[in-house]
């Protein structure tokens, strides 16, 4: 059969002849035994479908399959990983075959025509491949010429009419007997079997392998990785929200205590989770994720290192909010936001400010009241270790200290050495810098520490 022997000798040739022999109703002969690997795109075009493709031709070529079979259902989704995805699937040393379920717009409009052979499903539709923004106008002259050249390109290499091609882009493009101008071609199944954009029409997968005269092909279905349903999983904004709120819950409990520990290492992990996934999606980039480590420094400068607090923890703040928000934002070319609605942006700064203002309320309601619930108590030790029964007490615990007043030793940041009556104890602010010789006054016992503030005079 010439699909098969014609794919080695020229590419563009592929399913010509027995594409008009199945139109004409010729009977041709059936191959057996061929192996037929099977990947679905059924969402928006992006980095995710990127690595899926990239996955499936990867593991096709590894299983000595005879045809790739791509099924698409998609209204399109980011230029740049539409012609990652077309180039990939050109490059593939296996015939490509594509079964268009209902839509194949814009995006999926230029993976189409990569392959080398395309089926469509009654009632679907090829085209409409302008570059538009998310608000649905169309975006400026530059993004335009570069689809339009793509998709000629494109159809020139798959040896399709290149003018209908650039016509599902450029609106001014006239075809006689196919569009008019100010019109951007969109063909039914019909219109893509008379103008050579669709080899047959199918109704499921199985038809298309009977028209690609396949007898009873072995099948392999392609698998999505672990790796990338958790991806997928971590992207989900109620996820988003949930992570940014142990990102604030473990700096907030870190700052309560001294030294470094679990709240820390929670937080530093919530990070990760949050913009490892972003960054693999295309959405954050690399300046986000520098601005966010700079906020962070900010922050950490302002309390422990610069007395009060000013423009370093306000920069700060307003630096991880910036970076946390612009993350969730699909921008191109570093700071490029031309395809980001503005409502998008308002709505990605509304969410995270809402999680940091609800975060902070939680966490204050959360630390007075945690260590009374059942819960907690069931995680602390709760047995009394008295002295009589050998075991050892604070240094301080038998002394009525509060009350009492003292010079600050070491600066309190918030942690630090106080003195009273000549002896040295461990203290801890109430979240104030406090210089050395400050006057302090206790005004609590916590376990090894003692909590004081400013003796105002």
């Amino acid at each position: 059969m010439s699909m098969v022997f014609g794919y080695a000798q020229n590419r563009d040739s592929l399913f010509s002849t027995d594409t008009l022999q199945q139109a004409e109703g010729v009977k041709t002969q059936k191959l057996d035994n061929q192996r037929v690997y099977l990947f679905e795109i059924h969402d928006e075009i992006g980095p995710g479908a990127t690595r899926i493709t990239q996955s499936a031709i990867e593991e096709a070529i590894q299983q000595n399959v005879d045809f790739l079979v791509l099924d698409l259902n998609t209204y399109g989704g980011l230029v740049t990983d539409a012609d990652s995805i077309r180039t990939k699937l050109m490059q593939c040393p296996i015939p490509s075959i594509v079964f268009i379920r209902n839509n194949a717009a814009s995006a999926g409009a230029l993976i189409s025509i990569a392959c080398d052979s395309i089926y469509m499903q009654t009632g679907s539709t090829i085209g409409a491949a302008a570059v538009v923004r998310e608000d649905g106008s169309y975006a400026e002259e530059k993004y335009q010429s570069y689809m339009r050249n793509k998709m000629r390109a494109t159809a020139e290499a798959g040896n399709r009419e290149p003018d209908i091609a650039e016509g599902m882009v450029n609106p001014n493009m006239i075809i006689k007997g196919v569009t008019k101008e100010g019109e951007i071609i969109t063909f039914t199944v019909e219109d893509a079997l008379k103008n050579g954009y669709c080899e047959g029409k199918a109704e499921s997968l199985e038809e298309v392998y009977d028209l690609m005269g396949l007898e009873n092909p072995t099948v392999i279905k392609h698998k999505v990785s672990s790796t990338e349903k958790l991806i997928q999983f971590l992207v989900k904004p109620a996820v988003s929200g949930v992570l940014l709120l142990l990102l604030l819950g473990g700096v907030y409990f870190e700052l309560q205590s001294p030294g470094i520990g679990f709240p820390l290492a929670a937080s530093v992990l919530a990070a990760i989770l949050y913009f490892a996934p972003l960054y693999l999606e295309g959405f954050a980039a690399n300046w986000e994720l520098v601005l966010f480590v700079a906020g962070i420094g900010l922050i950490i400068a302002e309390v422990f290192f610069i007395p009060g607090f000013g423009v370093a923890g306000i920069t700060g703040i307003a630096a991880v909010i910036i970076s946390l928000a612009l993350a969730l934002l699909k921008n191109i070319d570093g700071f490029d936001f031309t395809f980001v609605p503005a409502s998008e942006i308002g709505t990605a700064f509304l969410m995270v400010s809402s999680v940091m203002v609800f975060g902070v309320l939680l966490l204050i309601f959360a630390s007075n009241n945690i260590a009374s619930t059942g819960l907690f108590k069931r995680l602390m030790l709760a047995t009394e270790q008295h002295k009589e029964e050998g075991f050892v007490i604070s240094a301080f615990s038998e002394k009525k200290l509060e009350g009492k007043e003292g010079l600050v030793l070491a600066d309190l940041r918030p942690a630090g050495k106080i003195e009273i009556d000549n002896v040295q104890y461990d203290a801890q602010s109430d979240g104030e810098y406090l210089l050395h010789g400050t006057r302090v006054k206790v005004i609590k016992q916590q376990g090894a520490y003692l909590i004081v503030k400013a003796v105002r005079t």
